[in-house]
């Protein structure tokens, strides 16, 4: 009995709520505004801070939690060294680097504990032809620990084998993108293609790997899907091996009229890139000293190198995004505070409007619980048709940046119910002054109110 006669109660003030705000259309739009505003911000905030969330997880999975990437800086000029050239009068020496090379590599694998895995590669941007096309490819030079360092899977086929690697056989790994490109509607599986002027055999085909655009940008990541993989022995036999020096260019050339002058050395280095996988994430900053210094030492103390840890780009690129998430954050709460005190102002001049009625409520029966239940529907209802109006407006907001920017947004139902949750708290928490106000008006003074 109880149950029933407070529901005809909150049908009753629902009813009328509905009432007054239906015969005050404009007034009542007008004070949801920022509750909308506020909503779509809450809404578009998450959904951002969402596909930000997604595109870092995506990207560590790309560069791999624990590695190290050692990169080559070719043309670097060094005044001090082993030989000499003459400037001004005072002899000067100049200091040879051999290179970034595969002893490099062995001699990290063998001397630092913490080191898991290692992997280098050596590229050559070349052309690859299939019944008398050529289209350009990149030519990897890699070893077997390459596909678990860059979590590259083998969908069809198989890795390299000790055979095939030690012997320099002409096989070849290639990405989905290459198989499409020359293989259209049919396996490349145990067929042949020429890259360059070399026919290697197909013995697997990696699973797609979805790169963006942003990622190969940011982190360095090529599109593994485009590129052809083969033993870096057989990259060293049969393409390029950049330790021979007849393929070197000359480091001394003649000037005109004069002395012999130092020119770039162009890319010495026998590898192009150099992934070092340790056992604890906690270890790369102490790893990557001492990789560092043992690498300038062996270099005769030239730094051309690089040393960078994809994760700590990420984690700095995931802090940028954290602060944007969060100003979007204070600009979505200052908008719904707005909107509470919108809500709050017109329902306090609602009450002075409908002093009177009140008035008259008060003297046939209604307590002070009922005009205070009365004025809060109100205040929720329009706070509740404000969330509605905002999360619509925060769906279509969020799909229309995604499409002008390329920043991948996702509209999740937890934000939507976040979202009417926060409406429905603002209605009520400013709603509770003015009802108060209202209940607490004397019901002798209130009529007699003009």
């Amino acid at each position: 009995m109880i149950d029933k006669i407070l529901f005809e109660q909150i049908k009753s003030n629902l009813n009328e709520a509905t009432r007054v705000i239906l015969a005050n259309k404009t007034r009542t739009f007008l004070t949801a505004l920022g509750i909308i505003f506020g909503v779509a911000a809450v809404i578009t905030m998450l959904a951002i801070g969402k596909g930000a969330e997604k595109e870092i997880l995506a990207q560590l999975e790309l560069v791999g939690v624990n590695n190290i990437v050692v990169t080559p800086i070719p043309d670097v000029a060094d005044e001090n060294g082993s030989d000499s050239e003459e400037e001004g009068g005072v002899t000067q020496t100049v200091r040879f680097s051999k290179g970034l090379d595969l002893l490099d590599a062995t001699s990290i694998q063998e001397n630092i504990p913490t080191v898991k895995r290692l992997s280098p590669e050596i590229i050559l941007e070349t052309y690859m032809i299939k019944k008398g096309r050529q289209s350009p490819v990149k030519l990897i030079g890699v070893t077997n620990s390459f596909f678990e360092t860059s979590n590259v899977h083998i969908g069809q086929g198989e890795n390299f084998t000790k055979v095939q690697t030690v012997n320099a056989l002409p096989v070849c790994i290639i990405g989905e993108k290459v198989e499409k490109k020359l293989f259209t509607g049919e396996s490349a599986l145990g067929k042949q293609i020429k890259v360059k002027n070399v026919w290697l055999k197909v013995i697997g085909i990696i699973e797609e790997k979805l790169i963006s655009e942003t990622a190969q940008e940011n982190l360095g990541i090529r599109d593994l899907n485009q590129d052809v993989y083969i033993p870096i022995k057989t990259f060293l036999v049969r393409y390029q091996n950049r330790k021979v020096i007849g393929d070197q260019p000359d480091y001394n050339q003649e000037q005109q009229g004069g002395p012999k002058k130092r020119i770039a050395r162009g890319n010495y280095h026998q590898i192009d890139k150099l992934t070092i996988q340790v056992n604890n994430s906690n270890e790369l900053k102490a790893t990557a000293e001492v990789v560092s210094k043992m690498l300038k030492r062996k270099h005769n103390g030239m730094l051309d190198f690089e040393i960078t840890i994809p994760i700590n780009l990420l984690k700095q690129q995931q802090k940028t995004k954290q602060i944007f998430n969060i100003v979007l954050g204070i600009i979505a709460g200052i908008s719904l505070l707005i909107g509470g005190i919108g809500i709050m102002n017109i329902m306090l001049a609602s009450i002075l409007e409908r002093t009177k009625e009140i008035g008259i409520m008060r003297a046939i029966g209604a307590t002070k619980q009922d005009i205070i239940l009365q004025f809060l529907s109100e205040s929720i209802l329009i706070s509740l048709g404000g969330g509605i109006i905002g999360c619509i407006l925060g769906i279509v907001a969020s799909y229309i940046l995604e499409v002008a920017t390329d920043i991948e947004t996702i509209v999740s139902m937890g934000s939507i119910l976040l979202s009417f949750f926060v409406a429905t708290f603002i209605g009520l928490i400013f709603g509770v002054l003015p009802a108060k106000s209202a209940a607490n008006k004397n019901p002798i003074e209130a009529i007699r109110h003009e």
